[in-house]
């Protein structure tokens, strides 16, 4: 046990981008493949109201269209019942059950009895039955029902759906991130302390904890708060948790007993109660709750139960909370307290045998997004350098608008003539000409139309003073959309007797401004709930008088205009407490989605019409497609443009591209057979792009003729080693390396002391070519000029015919009256990843070259067996046949153009390097047997897309080859280990199935003896590099995974070839 007084004061919070951009890696890879990285079973939001359940299925919908959720996995969005508040601890207990009857009725549906079943109603099904359900589920439940209060202007969408820009830019074709993106991705890394044994993960709608969640470990049937150090001042506003003096601690968290529980405590209850840590701060409940084994089945047991418990709560018109009533029964301290609260018996009976525990990270970042302030802070100062400022939006030039540059401009179009200050945020909007939006102020959701189309009335100059929100709300029952408004500071809490304010001024001063009384907006309210958000101040009317009358409220016009001050007192009028139970979701949605499908048509118009087709349409054709009505014609009237695209020069754009938008476009106009025969066109451009770039300049090769003319019996051996890639590969692969430089660090090696693929090629007096490779095939082809493309796939001579093509060979005169024999052999296992196709084509090649008198240089070869691989149709790139061509370590470069250039630099290894290199790297056999090409047809057809991601996967790599390098020529292996590491991320971000289970296990047996590890090749399986520590690492390992049955490995003894 350990003091909790031995806690380090110098620990360091999580970068925040370091810590986002792995957590979204892990959230793709779990989305992609959720058999290998296990996934949340199901994903659960509470709402305020059945309407904003509605609202949060169709963003829980969305997610799952963008990726952000599994399809495997279940959604569900649990409303409080009749809309009727319970607190956050009974809509727990409340979410609980109903996705237990969820799960119940899915159950039913996949059942073939399903039908006599029905006749049990929901309040029939015995309690074990759904408790047996789910119990074994991982469950990731958000609380998002709050009013949002404090953030009035997230209130219609819903807190937990603000938008968060953060690494917009990393996909700039991509849907906006939101707050619930992030969190989720964060959630993501948490699944994998629960293992497979059932349990739930709470968050809160309004935070998000960026740490180490991956490495998170949580004590065993019990339930844990999540916590972090915090200094008192933030603490105030806050639950504080007070831990007990011992417990287990890292130098990353630690783990103590819960002993109290506060709410928002002053400095004297904090002395009082001893939740004043050695350094000075305490522990911030952060509001993520995690509920495992024996815990976890009582929180169920009381759940499936707890109807008639939620019945007396609704009738009592009480509520209990999840942060002060649910969790203090897992703290004994705090029973009987809680025996006084609404259910607090019951909650200590059926909960109070188990304990909680408190897990404090000690990197843990608190972004907090309880107040407006908060936001802009967090675009503008902890995560400002994340942020993407201008996103999937329509903005004029600048020669006719005035936009800072620090403004964030998303999801929004903004018309020539308008003004937008320093550090603001307009989402979800269209700002017409003339308006100004001061600076720090936010505006959502609002669609100021053109002055001409404001009806008759006349038209003003609408301006938002600096530090104000503006957003717009469609009402049940009501045509036009109410227009709201306030400071970025109200508190819409706080009344007027406490000095509340209203656009930043206090409600006695608006009062006496405006003329109005406190009845005009209160009526016969109590002063304690005179406060803005029970205010009727925001009528409803015409846009335009909507308009005029914000800008007199606002206090930016005459504030003694009479017939102002009588239009707004005869007008309908409403508070943002009954706009709250006025929204109509379902048309504020539908103008959501149609306004993002506009934009990006605009953005895919332009494209076609003006641009190189640099946008990943294809992503952007789905959010077109989200308009019913117009987005499937809008496509047909893109497919209509592709004629013209394919017809533009091949210099300027590639044909390959072209191809690929026409096939894009047809597959969302749902043509899916003429997309499949576009597929083949795609595929022949790059091989005629690739053999262009390769063979342009080239002299015709006339020494073949000579021979012919003199036989004489010729016999060439060529034997080559197989290559292994530290970092770079993808950046070698056309037609990445024909339209960017790519960069790639590999080795040639040896294996078990011999070279292990090679041929023999020799000429025979009789006429024709017989072939025999290493696995006993044989065959005899009479005349060698009737060998051509396109090669039957399951042809096991398909290599060897591909190098006599590409060679000229059987074009030539040479043998007509002699003939050819040819032998080859690759001595390493199937689908190994050591390049062994590429090289085999290279020392086919260039025996071939040789026995011709031919050019046999290393770059003639490589380039002829890049342009070999597009005709046998493998595709690939040059690394590996550079890697077996050249001896050594090397750093390989290429320049696109035409003809694409190539260069390769050995890196003189040290003997010290060489010596470390052997003692530390195993060369291991998985295994599994893999094929680069069906991985590589993937990554191809994303770089064809201009998937954004996959674009800066493979910028990273290129960038990861250099620093490798570096780190080689320094002899710094250890730095080398981690260029290893993040490549492999990369690998698996390009394509999650380069990995499988058992990689996976065996890359976690190696961890604590590695720096570094990764699959050669493209992955999926075939050999590994493991980069032990130390050479005593690297000794132990081998002997660990030899000996251990779960591993069916062979570790190969290796040598670099020099």
């Amino acid at each position: 046990m350990e003091s909790r007084s031995r806690r380090s004061l110098t620990r360091s919070k999580a970068d925040l981008p370091t810590s986002l951009r792995r957590a979204w890696y892990h959230l793709r890879l779990s989305v992609r493949d959720p058999t290998r990285v296990r996934t949340w079973d199901a994903i659960v939001l509470t709402a305020a109201s059945p309407e904003q359940a509605d609202l949060y299925n169709w963003q829980l919908n969305r997610a799952k269209r963008m990726g952000r959720i599994a399809p495997s996995t279940i959604t569900l969005a649990v409303p409080d019942p009749n809309g009727q508040r319970i607190g956050s601890g009974a809509a727990t207990l409340n979410a609980i059950f109903a996705l237990a009857k969820h799960l119940h009725h899915l159950s039913l549906i996949d059942s073939p009895v399903a039908g006599s079943s029905k006749q049990n109603s929901d309040n029939e099904i015995p309690v074990q039955q759904l408790v047996e359900l789910i119990r074994k589920k991982h469950i990731l439940l958000l609380h998002a029902g709050g009013d949002s209060k404090r953030v009035p202007w997230a209130n219609p969408m819903g807190k937990v759906f603000l938008p968060l820009p953060y690494m917009a830019a990393d996909d700039p074709d991509g849907p906006v991130p939101l707050l619930f993106d992030h969190i989720l991705a964060i959630a993501s890394c948490a699944r994998r302390a629960f293992h497979n044994e059932g349990g739930l993960f709470i968050m809160t709608g309004d935070v998000l904890p960026c740490f180490d969640a991956f490495s998170m470990v949580l004590p065993e049937d019990t339930a844990s708060i999540i916590t972090v150090p915090i200094t008192l001042d933030i603490a105030a506003n806050h639950g504080v948790i007070v831990a007990s003096k011992f417990g287990s601690s890292t130098d990353a968290h630690s783990v103590f007993l819960v002993e109290d529980l506060l709410q928002k405590p002053s400095i004297d209850d904090l002395v009082d109660r001893r939740a004043i840590l050695d350094d000075g701060r305490t522990l911030l409940d952060t509001g993520i709750i995690a509920v495992k084994g024996t815990a976890w089945v009582d929180l169920v047991m009381l759940a499936c139960s707890s109807q008639p418990m939620i019945s007396g709560l609704l009738q009592s018109k009480k509520e209990v909370s999840l942060y002060e009533d649910l969790v203090a029964a897992w703290v004994p301290a705090k029973h009987e307290w809680l025996k006084g609260r609404p259910l607090g018996g019951e909650l200590v009976t059926a909960l109070g045998k188990q304990k909680m525990f408190s897990y404090c990270a000690y990197d843990l970042l608190f972004l907090h997004f309880g107040t407006s302030s908060e936001v802009l802070d967090h675009l503008n100062g902890t995560g400002s350098g994340l942020v993407g400022r201008r996103h999937l939006c329509s903005i004029p030039a600048t020669t006719v608008s005035d936009i800072a540059a620090s403004a964030i401009i998303i999801s929004s179009k903004i018309a020539p003539g308008v003004s937008i200050g320093e550090e603001s945020l307009v989402y979800d909007s269209s700002i017409s000409t003339s308006i100004q939006i001061g600076s720090q102020s936010i505006v959502v959701g609002v669609n100021v139309p053109e002055a001409q189309k404001m009806t008759n009335e006349t038209s003003f100059k609408f301006m938002l003073p600096d530090r104000h929100c503006l957003w717009e709300v469609p009402l049940v029952g009501h045509t036009e959309r109410v227009i709201v408004y306030c400071g970025l500071h109200d508190n819409p809490k706080i009344s007027l007797s406490q000095d509340g304010t209203f656009c930043g001024k206090p409600w006695m001063k608006v009062l006496s401004d405006l003329g109005i009384h406190d009845a005009d907006l209160w009526g016969s309210k109590e002063n304690k709930d005179k406060c803005l958000w029970s205010a009727k101040i925001f009528p409803v009317l015409s846009y335009s008088k909507m308009l005029q009358l914000a800008t007199w409220l606002m206090g930016l016009s005459n504030q003694e205009d009479e017939y102002l001050l009588r239009l707004w007192k005869i007008s309908d009028r409403i508070s943002l407490e009954e706009l709250h139970r006025s929204i109509d979701f379902s048309k504020m949605w539908l103008s959501s989605t149609n306004h993002q499908a506009d934009l990006a048509t605009g953005i895919v118009s332009a494209c076609l019409n003006f641009g190189l087709l640099g946008r990943n349409l294809s992503q952007l054709c789905q959010e077109v497609l989200q308009n019913d009505v117009s987005g499937i014609k809008t496509c047909k009237e893109f497919l209509s443009i592709c004629p013209k695209l394919e017809a533009q020069n091949p210099q300027i754009l590639p044909k390959s591209r072209a191809h690929q938008v026409h096939r894009d476009l047809l597959l969302a106009c749902n043509d899916e057979q003429m997309a499949a025969e576009m597929d083949h066109k795609v595929w022949a451009a790059v091989a005629d792009e690739t053999a262009l770039a390769v063979r342009y300049g080239l002299k015709a090769d006339s020494s073949q003729d000579s021979l012919g003319q003199s036989f004489q019996l010729k016999k060439v051996k060529v034997e080559l080693p197989v290559r292994v890639d530290f970092v770079g590969g993808w950046s070698d692969t056309p037609p990445w390396s024909l339209e960017r430089s790519g960069c790639v660090l590999n080795m040639a090696i040896t294996l078990e002391g011999s070279l292990p693929v090679g041929t023999i090629i020799e000429t025979t007096k009789k006429p024709g070519l017989s072939i025999i490779d290493d696995a006993g095939n044989e065959i005899y082809i009479e005349n060698i000029s009737s060998i051509a493309p396109p090669f039957d796939s399951n042809d096991p001579f398909r290599l060897v015919r591909s190098a006599l093509f590409v060679t000229n060979i059987v074009n030539g005169n040479i043998f007509q009256s002699t003939g050819l024999q040819i032998k080859t052999w690759a001595r390493v296992p199937r689908g190994s990843g050591l390049g062994t196709s590429s090289i085999l084509s290279a020392a086919v090649v260039k025996a071939l070259l040789q026995i011709t008198d031919g050019d046999d240089s290393n770059e003639n070869v490589t380039r002829l067996v890049l342009v070999l691989e597009q005709v046998m149709g493998t595709g690939g790139g040059w690394q590996d046949q550079v890697g077996g061509l050249y001896p050594g370590i090397k750093f390989s470069s290429s320049f696109p153009g035409i003809p694409l250039r190539l260069q390769v630099n050995p890196l003189l290894a040290s003997p010290q390097l060489n010596n470390e290199l052997h003692q530390r790297l195993l060369v291991v056999f998985t295994g599994q047997v893999r094929l680069a090409q069906r991985v590589l047809q993937k990554v191809v057809i994303r770089y064809l897309q201009r998937d954004n991601l996959l674009v800066s996967s493979i910028r990273r790599l290129v960038e990861l080859a250099k620093i490798g390098r570096e780190a080689l020529m320094n002899c710094d292996i250890d730095e080398l280990g981690d260029v290893m590491l993040e490549a492999w991320r990369l690998h698996q971000e390009l394509d999650p199935f380069c990995s499988n289970a058992f990689v996976d296990k065996l890359f976690a047996f190696s961890d604590p003896y590695c720096c570094g590890y990764k699959l050669v090749g493209a992955g999926g399986g075939g050999f590994a590099l493991l980069l032990a520590k130390t050479a005593e690492s690297g000794k132990e390992l081998r002997r660990l995974i030899t000996e251990n049955s779960d591993f069916d490995i062979e570790v190969y003894d290796w040598e670099i070839s020099l």
